[in-house]
């Protein structure tokens, strides 16, 4: 059976956003320090096995827990592996206010293609609140804007007509759209034919590459990477039989990925595989056992 996807007319983007990217953990030494060596490896092992490209410092990588020096640290190694393998370095910028998250896109001029960038949690300033918040941005970043909507996390839920108008902006390149399910949006949105929504759920990946999502950025992506770029491209090539086994496959990969808080359990697993030297978190995340 074939499947193929049908691209109608999309806007201009700045770069092309697709396939899978693996947004890395931090992980840490026995005394706490950043493990930039078991980092590197990591970088290089997702890479070499197919990702697409890396996302530095989003909230798999407890940005908020790492010091000036260690998220500048994380960023150059990221940086330097990318360019080796020409993929793509996306880095975490953003805060509630867009003044602050301004100065944060400005600082990444020459070290990363593109931000990652959440909808402003907590605050919770509307759908034309976004839509300002991410115009004023877009006007202004050196760098292409992957918009992160997470509404389960933020607070602040968008309609697929919102979505669309944020993926027009000419400085936005993608959306890591993780709505917490399925619905009626998720259907108006992917029926539009948008340039670069990358699922964010790990679950439902498979039915958003199949609805015409572009690919993902997927913290259960460090385990089995292979197999999840295998996932893309059986879909992209209309090979449903396989797609529909990977997905259903790789949707348990994903649910011990997450079987706490993330990165918790990502985390041990990694380290009981001898992919880096603790399980460790920072506060206020607690190790999973």
């Amino acid at each position: 059976m074939n499947w193929t996807r049908t691209v109608g007319a999309r806007h201009a983007s700045p770069m092309e956003l697709h396939g899978i990217h693996v947004p890395l953990v931090t992980p840490f030494t026995a005394d706490g320090a950043v493990a930039l060596d078991a980092l590197e490896q990591l970088a290089r092992d997702s890479l070499d096995a197919g990702a697409a490209g890396l996302v530095a410092l989003g909230t798999t990588g407890e940005p908020g827990s790492l010091t000036d020096a260690e998220q500048d640290a994380v960023v150059e190694l990221c940086r330097r592996v990318t360019a080796e393998h020409g993929a793509v370095l996306t880095v975490g910028a953003g805060h509630g206010g867009t003044a602050r998250t301004a100065e944060a896109l400005g600082r990444l001029e020459g070290r990363a293609d593109a931000a990652l960038v959440a909808v402003p949690a907590f605050v919770r300033p509307g759908e034309a609140g976004v839509l300002a918040h991410f115009r004023e941005l877009a006007a202004g970043s050196p760098v292409p804007l992957v918009i992160y909507h997470i509404p389960y996390r933020t607070g602040q839920p968008l309609g697929a007509g919102a979505l669309l108008e944020l993926l027009a902006l000419p400085q936005v390149a993608g959306l890591k759209y993780a709505p917490g399910g399925l619905d009626e949006q998720t259907i108006a949105l992917l029926a539009a034919e948008p340039r670069g929504v990358m699922a964010g759920d790990d679950l439902f990946l498979s039915p958003l590459l199949a609805l015409g999502a572009d690919g993902g950025i997927l913290a259960s992506a460090h385990l089995e990477t292979a197999r999840f770029v295998d996932l893309h491209r059986a879909w992209a090539d209309g090979d449903v039989p396989l797609a529909r086994k990977l997905g259903a496959e790789l949707a348990e990969v994903s649910r011990a990925a997450f079987a706490g808080p993330n990165p918790t359990a990502l985390k041990a697993l990694l380290h009981r595989a001898g992919r880096i030297p603790t399980p460790a978190v920072r506060l206020p995340l607690l190790a999973h056992h």
